[in-house]
């Protein structure tokens, strides 16, 4: 079994249109990859193929060729990795000084500022 990776495809593209392009082949799954937020694709997915020697022609016809006025890639998916957890945002504020030392005494309001 072998999984490809097909990226530049059009933004409009969906997971069937995907199988149609790869109806040539015997394909275990193809799937268009989505923003998890608008639905909208990412413009790309993958395509799994049973065969492996179906994979490589798959890889030799669609590699460069135009769908939909864009060049595609198609070449071997890699494996994922594991990144670990993802932080989301910038985690804390940013410090920029101030704000005192709660050790030093304030200096009770006379002229001249914390003193110790």
């Amino acid at each position: 079994m072998k999984k490809l990776y097909v990226g530049g495809l059009p933004f409009e593209y969906t997971t069937e249109n995907l199988k149609e392009l790869f109806g040539d082949y015997t394909t275990l799954s193809a799937t268009v990859i989505t923003d998890k937020f608008t639905g909208r694709s990412k413009g790309f997915g993958f395509v799994e193929f049973e065969d492996d020697s179906q994979a490589t022609e798959a890889i030799e016809k669609y590699n460069g060729s135009q769908v939909g006025g864009r060049s595609i890639t198609v070449n071997e998916a890699r494996p994922k990795t594991d990144a670990g957890p993802r932080r989301s945002g910038g985690g804390g504020r940013p410090s920029f000084g101030g704000g005192g030392d709660r050790n030093r005494r304030s200096g009770g309001g006379r002229p001249g500022g914390n003193r110790w």
